[in-house]
């Protein structure tokens, strides 16, 4: 004669406890798995946005150097010009008929003199300029590997984590399906509140040293006595999380 299924509602308060610590131990396990999940996206996405900064950061610094080094040249042309005037200057000087001419060609000399050295200023401080860009150019680009180094090693150990926990996840997934299938549907569902309002997702929490597991208030010892005798469910009269003895689910006892 076959065996009729039992009924979630006719399963005793002592097997319910058990089923809902064991389907916590297992939510509790997936929670592990997101959060070690969810923290390297977080890092890898914000090396990302580092790395594309520096690259910005360093592409601005070489436009910068290459508008000196055209400034730069632009000057020495400037040079150039004012040593070629020079010269024709100081030629016709050697030939002047009046003081007018010689005047004349004097301040000509005098100005482009002062072009010359003006010229000359302008580029010793823009060299001066490219010196600290090229210092910072090279400070970025280490920066910039390191990053790049550290990117790399946290997206390997995404891809790892990934492809490690998916099949365990899933395997988790399955047993958190058929455990809540054994749960009466009002319990799992005050289960589920529970949870979902607990900071750490603890819905169902250990005794321990006399007091409740999830928020540390003491309980008093005959609460204490009647949550260990597993006979009803019992919630935490402060935090609302269900109340259990470790040694009825087999749990590490804290002295």
């Amino acid at each position: 004669m076959a065996t009729k299924k039992k009924n979630a509602k006719d399963v005793s308060p002592e097997e319910k406890l058990k089923t809902l610590y064991k389907l916590q131990t297992y939510l509790s396990e997936i929670d592990r798995i997101k959060t070690l999940r969810g923290e390297l996206p977080l890092e890898v996405a914000d090396l990302d946005d580092e790395v594309a900064g520096l690259n910005t950061r360093i592409a601005k610094f070489e436009a910068d150097l290459d508008e000196i080094n055209k400034a730069i040249k632009a000057e020495k042309v400037k040079i150039e010009t004012g040593k070629a005037k020079l010269e024709k200057y100081n030629t016709q000087l050697e030939n002047v008929r009046n003081s007018k001419e010689y005047d004349h060609l004097s301040k000509e000399i005098e100005f482009e003199t002062l072009e010359i050295e003006l010229a000359e200023k302008h580029i010793r401080e823009y060299q001066e300029e490219a010196k600290a860009i090229k210092e910072q150019i090279e400070a970025a680009n280490e920066l910039l590997k390191e990053k790049m180094l550290d990117l790399e090693q946290k997206r390997k150990e995404l891809n790892e984590i990934i492809s490690e926990t998916k099949a365990q996840e899933e395997k988790l997934r399955e047993k958190v399906k058929r455990t809540e299938a054994k749960i009466d549907p009002r319990l799992l569902a005050a289960f589920r509140r529970i949870r979902k309002n607990a900071r750490n997702g603890l819905a169902i929490v250990t005794i321990q040293r006399g007091a409740c597991g999830g928020c540390f208030n003491k309980i008093p010892p005959q609460r204490q006595l009647d949550i260990k005798m597993g006979k009803k469910i019992i919630v935490c009269e402060y935090c609302g999380r269900i109340l259990v003895d470790p040694e009825l689910v087999g749990a590490p006892v804290v002295e």
